[in-house]
């Protein structure tokens, strides 16, 4: 059951992301969640509050008309009250004039066991190629 609630906070992060439904992206989050987008933006790991980072996403992805993410073959292990998922990505992001920036890679998922259930911590992106501009 465990693997499953975990695919399932994982897949909840980007459908409401994809959907712009930032109030119910709040409750997939740890208090604090260490970000690693640094084989996309360069720079170094950054931890915030899920409030900022939702901010955060709710205006970089705010330049978009759409965006899709999309998980697959998960891999998930779960050690006590905390687990991995390692799920392969794509990520579209259709601009309004209508030209696409598509990325492909990997995401880690750091999870741990709340009294709510599990909570994503730390999120990894590993990109392996992109198409389009930003």
């Amino acid at each position: 059951m465990d693997r499953f609630d975990v695919i399932d906070t994982c897949t909840a992060l980007v459908w409401h992301t994809d959907h712009r439904e930032w109030d119910q992206l709040v409750w997939v989050f740890a208090d604090r969640v260490t970000l690693d987008y640094t084989s996309l933006n360069g720079g170094e790991p950054v931890t915030l509050a899920p409030a900022q980072i939702i901010d955060g996403w709710q205006e970089a992805l705010g330049a978009y008309t759409a965006t899709q993410h999309l998980l697959a073959n998960q891999l998930v292990t779960v050690v006590g009250d905390t687990a991995v998922c390692t799920a392969s990505v794509q990520a579209t992001h259709l601009k309004p004039d209508g030209n696409r920036w598509t990325l492909g890679g990997s995401y880690r998922f750091d999870l741990v066991r709340t009294g709510d259930g599990w909570r994503i911590g730390g999120i990894v992106l590993t990109v392996a190629w992109q198409e389009g501009e930003r």
